[in-house]
Parts: structure tokens; C-alpha cells; sequence
């Protein structure tokens, strides 16, 4: 076997692979082989069958796969070798043939085509200069949180009018253009949110009504959007443009939260028995657990910057014909080029942030092993009980849900993405400058919306 590279450009390259009679005949003759001694063929007792049948049946196949892994093995061996960095993998030359001689094997070239990894450069460094954006937890902040508490814990009672938070209970009957009941037309019954209800007019028309009231509405001004409104009005999405917008709703229950008392009772469910057993301490706790909360969402948002600054200002040419050919060629389902090109731009933008964080983590000698994984996992899943209120199992019971977790493979890409990103942000923080500004929690939303 013989590989030749020719350079086509700084970014693309043909490799011919070279294979001579020895390189594989040895192989060919020992699949035929096989097959003689399995082949089942009328006339003939197994393993009897007359080699020149076996050849003439199954002779090009078995030399083609051969072939193809003997070329596979080459290129593989090549590319370790000479430590070539590539972009995919190698693929069939366009507008090449093989060359040599089917049925008279001796000599085959084949010719492949290689992307090359670009080289480029990272230009971060002390001079730059990136806003690190903090939430102040304010005490209207935590009164929120609070009340969201409260009535996370809390229970549904009676109530006697709609005055904007209740959850009211009633029928849903259609009405016909002259405003009596359609005959034959959708009646259901249903629950609605009516904090939720956005349209002025609508809730206006609902406060201060009881139960066994009736009054006229538009569904579609209590529902968020129309999968909500199919399920109020038990029908299908399909359905709907031919109802009419207007509905008699009758009010048969109106129910309301009555929020958790600020008492022992509530301070153990939320943070373990006697953790926390006074107000102060649960403000105290609660004002805590945000700003943990916010760091991460404060360390996301200043990632993101420095990501946007990164595939902005990187300069890096990519094989871009090689890698849309190359896209066809893997991919499991039929895809046309229309379809490559419309999602290239985004495709290259994501492999470009592949190589820059793989060029920032070997410049930085930054890895992520086994054992430092399973820990982070093991942290995860802390967080999620602590979510639920739940205190977290024994070491060896943690450990063990953890590496469950990683054997997933989903899971697993998801949890060392993860530590990539926390790992990229400490070196981020470590390399550039940082300006901190502290902004209300609603500015923040508004900054990672991009807004």
C-alpha cells in the first residue's frame, strides 16, 4: 500500500491511495474461501461447491469490500502517521474514477479528498474588556420569590367573586350569529387561569362576577394561544376556524389560593427540618440561593459575549466545498444541496466555535477527566433535590445514580458540555478584563434576551 498526497490548497488536499495485488489478493482468496465452505447451492453438497462458481457468484463483491477495507485501513494509517489534522472524514474524489482493472484485478488507485484544519489565531487577552452583568437581590426581588413560595404551598379554596388571581371553573357553550345557543355546536367545560388572561377588556368583564353568573366572551382572549384554546374548549386545533368567537360562560366554581402561612411548618418542607426558623433566616437563605442561582445565569450571559467577540473577530477560512460534499455524503437521510446551503452558514459556525474551543483548551492545557466529571454530576443532581425540597441520598447512593447518568450517552454529552462551558468561563475570567455592573433582575432578563 501506498499513499501520495498532493495539495490542492492550504485547506484541501487529494490523497491517493495505491494498492498492489498483495495488499489484498491474500484477503480475497480467504473471504471466497468462506464462502465456498457456506455457500448453499443446488447441485452441489455444501463446501463442495467448485471455487470457479464461487468466484464467478460472489468474486467482485468480496473484491470491492476488500478493496474498501484495505483503502480504509491505508488512509487511517496515513492520516495517525503524518498527524494529519482534518475536518470530517476523507471522501471519494468527485471527479475521479478508480483506477484499475474489475475483472482482471492488479493494480487500483483510488483518490480521496481531505478538508485541512485551518490554522488561525486567538487573539484574547487583558486588553479586552467585557461587562460582567450581576442581578441585585433587592428585597422586592425576594418578596417575590416568597410569595411564589408561599403559593407553590399553598391550597385552593372557595371564593366568592373574580377579582384577578382565581382559577374559575364554568361551561364553555357556543352561540349562533343571532346569539342564542347553536344548535349542534361545541359545549365544554373548562378552568381558567384568570391571571393569566392578557386581554383588558375580557378581564374587566369578568371582575366582580360570581358563581352562577353568566356573560359572553371570546375564548380565544382567555386562552394562550390555540393549543390552550383547543383543550378549553375540547375540540381540535383543526376545528377552530370554524367556531364562532363568541361563547355563553357560565361561572359553576370560582376557587383561589390561599398562600402558605410563614411558619415552621413551611420553613422545614422548603429547606430540611430546622435549617432555617425564623423569616429573617429564610430572607437570608433565600437571598443566598439567588445569588447562586444568578452567578451561573451572570457567568452564562458573559460567556456568551466573549463567544460572540471569539467567532467575530477569529479569522479562520474553512474547505467549504469539501465540507458541503462532505455533509451529503454522511448524512443518514437524503439531503439537497438547497437544503446545505441554506444551513451551511450555521453548520460553520458551529464547527468554527468546535475549533476554537479545542485550540483554547490545548493552548491552556485545559481537560476534563472521568473522575471530575462524575463529581460535577454528582453536584447536579444535589441541585436537583434541593429543587424539589428533597435532601440529597448517601455518597455511595449519589455516586451510583451519577454513573448512571453518564452511562447515557445523551446525558453524558450533556454534562460535559456543560463542564466545557464552566471550565471556558474560569479561563475566560482569568484571561480578560472584567467590568461589573449590578442591574435590576428585569434589565438582566432584558440583557440575556439580547434585547
Amino acid at each position: 500500500m501506498n499513499v501520495i498526497r498532493e495539495n490542492v490548497d492550504a485547506l484541501n488536499a487529494v490523497l491517493k491511495v495505491q494498492i498492489a495485488p498483495e495488499d489484498y489478493l491474500g484477503k480475497v482468496e480467504k473471504a471466497l474461501e468462506d464462502y465456498r465452505k457456506r455457500a448453499n447451492i443446488p447441485g452441489f453438497r455444501k463446501g463442495k461447491v467448485p471455487m470457479g462458481l464461487v468466484k464467478k457468484q460472489y468474486g467482485k463483491g468480496v473484491l470491492a469490500e476488500e478493496l474498501n477495507k484495505t483503502v480504509n485501513e491505508a488512509l487511517y494509517n496515513y492520516l495517525n502517521a503524518e498527524k494529519v489534522e482534518i475536518l470530517g472524514n476523507p471522501i471519494p474524489k468527485y471527479d475521479a474514477e478508480v483506477k484499475g482493472d474489475w475483472d482482471n484485478p492488479s493494480d487500483f488507485e483510488f483518490q480521496y479528498e481531505i478538508g485541512l484544519t485551518p490554522e488561525f489565531e486567538i487573539k484574547l487577552s487583558g486588553r479586552n474588556k467585557f461587562d460582567y452583568v450581576k442581578v441585585k437581590t433587592d428585597d422586592k426581588l425576594v418578596d417575590q420569590q416568597i410569595d411564589d413560595l408561599r403559593r407553590r404551598y399553598g391550597k385552593l379554596i372557595a371564593g366568592e367573586e373574580v377579582t384577578g388571581t382565581e382559577l374559575v371553573l364554568g361551561q364553555f357553550v357556543e352561540l349562533d350569529e343571532n346569539g342564542e345557543i347553536k344548535e349542534g355546536g361545541v359545549m365544554n367545560s373548562s378552568t381558567v387561569s384568570i391571571e393569566f388572561v392578557e386581554d383588558k377588556a375580557t378581564l374587566k368583564e369578568l371582575k366582580g362576577k360570581k358563581v352562577g353568573d353568566k356573560l359572553v366572551v371570546d375564548p380565544a382572549k382567555l386562552a394562550k394561544g390555540e393549543a390552550d384554546l383547543a383543550a378549553m374548549l375540547g375540540v381540535t386545533k383543526e376545528d377552530l376556524p370554524n367556531l364562532n368567537d363568541k361563547f355563553q360562560f357560565t361561572i359553576n366554581e370560582i376557587r383561589k389560593m390561599e398562600m402558605a402561612e410563614l411558619n415552621q411548618e413551611l420553613f422545614d418542607k422548603l429547606f430540611g427540618e430546622g435549617e432555617v426558623k425564623s423569616e429573617a433566616e429564610m430572607r437570608e437563605r433565600i437571598s443566598n440561593d439567588m445569588n447562586g442561582m444568578f452567578d451561573g445565569d451572570s457567568d452564562r450571559l458573559f460567556t456568551r459575549k466573549v463567544y460572540d467577540h471569539l467567532i467575530e473577530k477569529t479569522e479562520m477560512a474553512l474547505p467549504d466545498e469539501f465540507l458541503k460534499r462532505w455533509i451529503k455524503m454522511s448524512n443518514q437521510k437524503e439531503i439537497t444541496d438547497e437544503q446545505i446551503e441554506a444551513e451551511y452558514d450555521e453548520y460553520a459556525k458551529g464547527l468554527r466555535w468546535q475549533l476554537i474551543q479545542g485550540k483554547l483548551f490545548k493552548d491552556n492545557e485545559v481537560k476534563i477527566n472521568p473522575d471530575e466529571a462524575l463529581e460535577f454530576t454528582k453536584s447536579l443532581l444535589v441541585s436537583q433535590y434541593a429543587q424539589y425540597g428533597i435532601p440529597a441520598p448517601e455518597d455511595n447512593e449519589l455516586t451510583e445514580s451519577a454513573r448512571k447518568v453518564l452511562a447515557n450517552q445523551e446525558e453524558a454529552n450533556r454534562v460535559y458540555d456543560m463542564l466545557a462551558e464552566r471550565k471556558l468561563t474560569e479561563l475566560f475570567k482569568g484571561i480578560v478584563k472584567l467590568n461589573e455592573k449590578e442591574v435590576s433582575y428585569d434589565e438582566f432578563v432584558k440583557l440575556a434576551q439580547g434585547n
